[in-house]
């Protein structure tokens, strides 16, 4: 009996803390409750200080992505960026059959674009069908993309791998930047004037400069055919095929002296990568405008480390088989140190000197060395006993169901023609880091650029529906969501208490403000991919920012905000309440619940 009244009394009582306990997360200054019928739904906005901030050089070596060409946005200006790398051997320390009977074939570059397969089913010249991706400016399938002139040289000149400088010499990782430049041979590698996606119709080259002065991103696949055989000239059926990419044929005398007579020789320049790398420094590729497009051309993004160079060559069949010929393929891959040139007109319109203190009409945003925004919420202020509207939000209980900021895309400043990215990052500038919101989102799709799509940053139409640009949709604003960092802020800063002689933690301690959730300051940029937001590249002039937050030097910007070439015109904070576009500016909005 005595057992059985202890443990009634012991479920009764963990009852009781199991409700208490379930009651104080419910009634959780910040927390969420949604649909709950002893609450009602509260909306508001909350004023923002945003402005903008130019970057000037960033860095750009070892991106996971790169930029190739020249493009001339309609709005900002035009873009020029080149490429250097490094190379690598497939296989260290090559060797041949038969030293004396090699004979050098062909050598070729080849870069696969990002293009995405239509049909398998051959169109009338016997090609597969792609679409491409990831190029500027955007044409209908079919047409041609403005041309530009493409040289590839030696490098003479190493891209380090540690920073050489005399006061702390190759302790540090040796920084490149968008405005770097190295030294390269005068001999161009890409000489080749026939065309490498087209042939005659008996499959004979065409001759043009397609490869070099005239070069084009062209969405054909590549096709390899077979000669009719050594004594009959010609060629037959298609003995193999690429998908669309970079395809040049390179200079053979140079690659028969710099890589083919090095292992006929014995010269050990290739016996490892490391002695290799310091013998062929790599390859620059350099972009300017064509002669018959002076003032606009074509610009890709694209992933050199899928590259590679292929020596083919005939060789002996065997040491013992002298008589056969075999060909066989020496493959050099575009793989080491890397970073890209990128030279930005930045021409913004109607581009005002930033302030600081009462903030921008329109934010600029552009990716490379571009601009970007600096946002600070509640006037800049601590999450302090001074913070207002904070301390309002914690003393009635307030709870956050969504917050977020919508940024509407100026059209009239930013045109009908210019491209729009299509995301853009909202992070924690202060802290070089995403936010919180950014961290809790798992949400996926099925194109990894619009992953976390709760957390937001996606280009919009008025109907808060995702853009398609494929189908050359224009977009209206973009939304970030950042309902978590709010909470963040409303619960664990200071609350009064009853009598409002004291200020409270959230647990009923006594208030500390060490223990406070900081407000931070947020930047804003364009950004590439969302996928790999905390990874940081360095400015070359840092910048720096004053509120009652703090004074704040910044040195770096988002990795893959350095990737993308576009930009946009936003709506900031300080529109006047007379201008026609005053309910676009920028505001914080705020769902919200209270206890009757």
């Amino acid at each position: 009996m005595k057992f059985n009244f202890f443990f009634k009394s012991f479920v009764i009582g963990v009852l009781i803390v199991f409700i208490a306990s379930c009651d104080r997360d419910i009634n959780e200054i910040g927390g969420s409750i949604v649909g709950d019928n002893h609450y009602g739904l509260n909306h508001t906005y909350s004023d923002v200080l945003a402005y903008n901030q130019t970057l000037g050089p960033v860095q750009t070596n070892n991106l996971p992505i790169n930029q190739l060409g020249v493009y001339n946005n309609p709005t900002f200006g035009k873009t020029t960026a080149s490429f250097v790398t490094q190379l690598s051997l497939a296989s260290a320390n090559p060797t041949f059959i038969n030293n004396a009977n090699v004979v050098l074939d062909s050598v070729y570059l080849y870069v696969p674009y990002f293009a995405t397969l239509q049909s398998t089913t051959t169109d009338a010249n016997g090609y597969n069908t792609y679409t491409l991706d990831s190029i500027q400016p955007k044409v209908s399938s079919g047409t041609p993309l403005p041309k530009i002139k493409l040289s590839v040289y030696e490098l003479t000149e190493a891209i380090e791998s540690y920073d050489p400088d005399p006061s702390h010499p190759f302790q540090n990782s040796q920084k490149y930047y968008s405005d770097s430049d190295l030294n390269h041979g005068a001999t161009l590698l890409n000489d080749d004037n026939t065309n490498a996606y087209k042939r005659t119709a008996s499959n004979a080259p065409i001759t043009d400069n397609s490869q070099n002065e005239e070069f084009v991103f062209n969405e054909s696949e590549i096709q390899f055919y077979k000669r009719i055989d050594a004594t009959t000239p010609g060629y037959t059926d298609v003995a193999a095929r690429k998908a669309p990419g970079m395809f040049l044929n390179l200079n053979k005398t140079f690659f028969q002296t710099k890589i083919m007579n090095a292992i006929i020789n014995n010269t050990g320049k290739l016996f490892n990568n490391s002695v290799f790398q310091d013998y062929f420094k790599g390859l620059y590729f350099k972009a300017e405008n064509a002669a018959d497009s002076p003032t606009q051309g074509s610009l890709a993004m694209m992933n050199f480390s899928a590259g590679y160079i292929k020596l083919v060559y005939s060789d002996d069949a065997s040491t013992t088989d002298q008589i056969n010929r075999v060909k066989h393929e020496l493959t050099i891959n575009l793989s080491g140190n890397t970073f890209n040139l990128l030279n930005n007109d930045n021409t913004f319109p109607n581009y005002a000197p930033p302030s600081q203190s009462t903030g921008d009409r329109n934010l600029y945003l552009k990716g490379g060395n571009g601009s970007m925004a600096v946002i600070d919420l509640f006037g800049g202020q601590k999450n302090n006993a001074s913070n207002v509207e904070l301390q309002k939000m914690r003393n009635e209980n307030w709870l956050i169901n969504e917050a977020n900021l919508t940024f509407y895309i100026d059209k009239t400043n930013l045109g009908a023609s210019a491209p729009e990215p299509n995301r853009i990052y909202l992070y924690d500038l202060t802290n070089k880091r995403p936010l919180v919101d950014y961290y809790t989102d798992y949400s996926t799709n099925s194109i990894t650029k619009f992953n976390k799509s709760i957390f937001g940053g996606i280009l919009m139409d008025g109907n808060s529906k995702i853009v398609n640009q494929k189908n050359d949709e224009r977009g209206t604003k973009y939304k970030v969501n950042i309902t978590n960092y709010l909470r963040t802020l409303v619960k664990h800063g200071p609350t009064q208490n009853s009598d409002k002689t004291a200020y409270l933690n959230s647990d009923g301690t006594p208030y500390n403000s060490i223990k406070d959730s900081t407000n931070v300051r947020l930047g804003l940029v364009v950004t590439e991919s969302i996928n790999t937001s905390g990874i940081n590249y360095y400015l070359k002039s840092p910048f720096t920012t004053t509120s009652s937050l703090n004074t704040l030097t910044s040195k770096y910007i988002p990795q893959m905000s350095v990737l993308n070439p576009l930009g946009t015109i936003l709506y900031g904070s300080n529109i006047p309440d007379t201008d026609p576009n005053y309910d676009k500016r920028l505001r914080l909005e705020i769902y919200y619940t209270k206890p009757n």
